[in-house]
């Protein structure tokens, strides 16, 4: 699949053999395709249904726009993976791809069905067989399923993120399965690039809890170097140990200032309070933070002898302030940023017609445009799967069918 001009795509020709469901695996195979790889994605029949995503909300006359989104560009394979019949051909097509990615919650369904590493690696030796799960294969909690959520919790930013008195909050959006979409998506980057040196393949074993807990930026080092003064937990809407950083209310929403030691000055100048600048319990961003709950309403009472948030963040930028205003996911739709950097897409579906999904945050000068690609119905792609890549009759793909060991669906 080249570019309009001719150039290969970053992933071109690169074969995926995708036994990843649901967000976590599905989502880094989503990256590829959108960078042209070839991804035949293994749905399981047991259930009917395949990738289970299939069922989530929205659902539209039996289509699911959430598996719009996170499958675009896969070819679907679905099969009764219990028969023997199915695992001697997921093997066959093993054989002859670059990576193998799967996200089940714990190690022994692949080894079972000897599709694990190991097994995989007996037919491909420089396979690169990409894991995705909750807590990771090594963890003592390898046997335990985990969503997203679950990660939040464990990794610690659950505890992080509410009112301080409250309980703790999770993050509204899918935060660690998409997190650990991008590590997944990222290692494979780096995976293929030694492989390429090496001629060697490898296990990546990447957990979403490991992903969220790497968010934590400074909370083990400030706590240490603090004697256990600064423990970390959650603030609310305010920093805890910088200010100003926080929320404050703006004179119709809502408007995030972070601005650190060196923009201190700057946030005097634009209130007009330089006396501030002098203050003796206000010389750190520390200090500060201590007497937020009098700098708060200071900084709130200037924005409110404005007409708009609008006029605020621009005397705030006047005065190279760091501030922006707390936007809705819906705000993306029609705001210059998003639309300058793409950021929000409308892709056709068969079935859906337009729909509007996040669009691709990676920007490769070598491939500036996406592909037109689209989700899969349910072994859609069985018959040209098996014909063009193991060379089965269309004969012998009907009697697979006949027998139940492959499946098609309507959406």
């Amino acid at each position: 699949m080249p570019q309009k001009n001719g150039d290969p795509m970053i992933l071109e020709g690169c074969k995926v053999l995708d036994f990843t469901q649901y967000l976590a695996g599905s989502g880094v195979t989503r990256m590829m395709a959108e960078l042209g790889a070839d991804i035949i994605k293994v749905e399981l029949a047991g259930a009917g249904v395949g990738d289970p995503a299939r069922l989530l909300p929205v659902v539209n006359d039996g289509r699911s726009g959430w598996f719009v989104q996170h499958n675009r560009g896969k070819k679907s394979l679905c099969l009764d993976w219990d028969r023997p019949e199915a695992r001697e051909l997921l093997l066959e097509l093993a054989r002859d791809v670059d990576i193998v990615a799967e996200n089940f919650a714990t190690a022994d369904v692949m080894a079972k069905r000897g599709l694990d590493y190991e097994s995989i690696k007996a037919v491909n030796p420089d396979v690169i067989y990409l894991s995705v799960s909750c807590f990771g294969r090594t963890s003592p909690w390898n046997t335990k399923p985990g969503y997203d959520y679950i990660a939040q919790a464990v990794s610690g930013i659950m505890h992080m993120t509410g009112d301080p008195d409250g309980p703790p909050m999770m993050v509204g959006s899918a935060l660690g399965d998409t997190n650990g979409a991008v590590h997944g998506f990222a290692s494979l980057g780096y995976a293929l690039y030694y492989r390429e040196r090496t001629g060697r393949g490898q296990h990546l074993d990447i957990a979403m809890t490991d992903a969220l807990f790497h968010f934590h930026e400074g909370h083990l080092e400030c706590h240490h170097l603090s004697d256990g003064e600064i423990e970390p937990k959650r603030f609310g809407t305010h920093h805890s140990v910088v200010f100003p950083a926080g929320s404050f209310r703006g004179p119709q929403g809502y408007i995030i200032i972070l601005a650190l030691d060196l923009q201190w000055k700057n946030v005097c100048e634009c209130i007009g309070r330089l006396d501030l600048l002098d203050d003796p319990r206000l010389q750190s961003s520390t200090d500060r933070a201590k007497h937020r709950a009098e700098l708060i309403p200071i900084i709130e009472a200037w924005m409110a002898g404005f007409d708009s948030d609008q006029e605020v963040l621009d005397e705030l930028e006047h005065h190279h302030v760091p501030a922006g205003p707390v936007l809705t996911p819906l705000d993306a739709l029609d705001h210059p940023h998003f639309k300058a950097r793409e950021m929000v897409r409308w892709v056709e579906d068969a079935q859906l017609g337009q729909v509007p999904i996040p669009g691709f945050p990676f920007k490769f000068g070598a491939q500036p445009e996406l592909p037109d690609i689209r989700a899969a119905l349910l072994g859609e792609h069985n018959e040209t799967i098996l014909t063009d890549r193991l060379g089965y009759s269309a004969q012998r793909v009907a009697e697979l069918e006949a027998a139940g060991v492959l499946h098609r669906g309507e959406h």
